[in-house]
C-alpha cells in the first residue's frame, strides 16, 4: 500500500469489493459528478465487460430513447440524470421497489392500477420537479446537488412500500403503494426481449417471470398496456431491471443496468 487519499483523481481506476467474490473496476466521470463508471465486473470466475454505451441494445430509435438515461455515457456523466441517481438510491435501500414513470398530463396510467390507491399523493410531491426548473450557477450549484440528492432519496424511500410507485417524466410523484393490475381486455404478457449492458451480450426472448418475481410480472405488464411509460425495478439481491416497450419488436424491453449501478 503506497498511502491513503480523500480525493480521488480523475484518471486513475479503482478496484472496488462490493461484497466477498464481486469486485468492480471503475473510474471517476471527467465533470467529477454522477455515479463512477465501471468497466469491468468479476464475480466469482465470471468476468463481464461493461457496455455503457449499450452497443449490444437493437437497433430501434424510440426503445434506445426510452432506455436513453441508462445507455448514453453523455447523461450517466450528467449530475442531474435523476433516473440515474433514483435507480442507484432503490438498490441501495435493498428492501426492492418499482417506480413507474409515466407522462405528465396523461391518466391513463390510472387504468393498469387498482383502485382506491393506497396513498395516492393529492397534490403531487413536487420537490424534484421544482428543484429541476431552478436556473444553476457557480453560486448555488453545490447546494442544488445536495437538494437533489435528498429529494431522490425521499422518492427512491418510497419504493420501499409496498406497491409500485408512480411518478411523471417531469419528476412528481402520483402516488406510491399502487397495485398494478391488467386492464379488462388486455392479453397477459406471454414473452418479453432481455439484455444486460454487457460486451457481447445478445438480446433474449423470454417469459417475464424469468427475469425475477411479481415486481418484474408486474412492471412488464404495465409497460405493455401503458407503451409509453417506462418502469424501473429494484429487486432485494441487488439486481435492477429497466422495462420499455419496444416497437419494433412488438414486446416489452427489459434491460439489465445493475452491472452499471455496482
Amino acid at each position: 500500500m503506497w498511502g491513503a487519499t480523500r480525493k480521488v483523481p480523475s484518471f486513475c481506476f479503482v478496484l472496488e469489493v462490493i461484497e466477498p467474490g464481486l469486485l468492480v473496476v471503475k473510474h471517476r466521470r471527467m465533470d467529477g459528478f454522477g455515479k463512477f463508471a465501471n468497466v469491468v465486473v468479476l464475480k466469482g470466475e465470471q468476468v463481464k465487460v461493461v457496455d455503457e454505451q449499450g452497443a449490444s441494445l437493437p437497433d430501434c430509435p424510440a426503445l434506445l430513447k426510452a432506455l436513453l438515461p441508462f445507455t448514453s455515457p453523455g447523461s450517466w456523466d450528467h449530475k442531474f440524470n435523476l433516473l440515474v441517481q433514483l435507480a442507484a438510491s432503490m438498490r441501495a435501500h435493498g428492501h426492492g421497489g418499482s417506480l413507474l414513470v409515466v407522462p405528465a398530463g396523461s391518466d391513463a396510467w390510472r387504468q393498469s392500477i387498482v383502485h382506491p390507491i393506497l396513498y395516492s399523493v393529492t397534490p403531487s410531491f413536487s420537490a424534484l420537479a421544482e428543484l429541476m426548473r431552478q436556473e444553476i450557477n457557480e453560486t448555488n450549484e453545490n447546494l442544488l446537488v445536495a437538494a437533489v440528492g435528498r429529494a431522490v432519496d425521499t422518492v427512491a424511500g418510497l419504493t420501499a412500500v409496498d406497491g409500485a410507485t408512480v411518478m411523471t417524466d417531469q419528476y412528481e410523484v402520483r402516488a406510491f403503494g399502487a397495485t398494478i393490475r391488467r386492464p379488462g381486455g388486455s392479453a397477459p404478457v406471454e414473452q418479453i426481449v432481455t439484455t444486460e449492458p454487457i460486451a457481447g451480450d445478445k438480446p433474449v426472448k423470454v417469459h417475464p417471470v424469468q427475469t425475477g418475481g411479481t415486481r418484474h410480472l408486474s412492471a412488464a405488464q404495465f409497460v405493455h398496456d401503458q407503451r409509453d411509460a417506462i418502469a424501473l425495478v429494484a429487486s432485494q439481491d441487488g439486481r435492477f431491471t429497466v422495462f420499455a416497450w419496444s416497437p419494433c419488436e412488438e414486446m416489452v424491453h427489459a434491460h439489465r443496468v445493475d452491472t452499471l449501478l455496482l
